[in-house]
């Protein structure tokens, strides 16, 4: 996963509340096993529909409890295929949030004041070091607004750390743990 440290261009607005996992990968798309190739399918029901633009930016605005529904780990997958690095919203459903998070897709939670004014201005920036989200104001003067993310989350995204990385990195006191457990059993050695 890669590091994360600040997502700079322009927004994609999806204008709707209550956006759940399946309208974001649909069920007939849950097949593959593999993370990529998602993004073809992305919000496939909608796409059809006339006047549909979702221009593939970096950072989407949406509304309010985005990720809602089903937990599946495709829709962030989807997203993250697309083009989106990071999504901006009044709220998330938990557990999309938590998948978000693990593939190195930035969740951020911002008022519906912040997430309008961020989508009308077209352009941002998520600086995921400062924990601020930028934008033109109305005056042309930069907006900065405050979030809020749990420190280890921050701390993982930021190293591009996944579970495995996290995992690796305590490579060492594993094995020291490993090596100095009591066993019930035979003692077996590598080769």
């Amino acid at each position: 996963m890669d590091p994360i440290e600040t997502i700079v261009g322009a927004v994609s607005h999806l204008d709707r509340s209550d956006v759940d996992t399946d309208q974001i990968m649909p069920k007939q798309f849950l097949k593959r096993v593999e993370r990529t190739g998602f993004g073809e399918f992305l919000f496939y029901d909608w796409a059809k529909e006339p006047g549909w633009d979702l221009p593939a930016n970096p950072i989407l605005v949406a509304g309010e409890n985005f990720g809602c529904g089903s937990s599946r780990e495709h829709a962030p997958w989807g997203l993250q295929d697309y083009g989106f690095q990071a999504i901006v919203a009044p709220s998330f459903a938990d557990i999309f949030y938590s998948n978000c998070t693990k593939i190195g897709l930035l969740p951020i939670v911002l008022d519906e004041t912040h997430c309008q004014a961020l989508a009308r201005a077209g352009e941002g920036q998520v600086d995921l070091q400062a924990q601020e989200v930028r934008y033109p104001g109305a005056d042309g003067e930069l907006v900065s607004v405050p979030f809020e993310i749990d420190a280890e989350i921050r701390r993982r995204l930021l190293a591009g750390l996944d579970d495995i990385g996290v995992t690796l990195g305590e490579a060492g006191r594993i094995e020291a743990f490993e090596a100095d457990r009591e066993r019930s059993g035979p003692v077996t050695t590598a080769l």
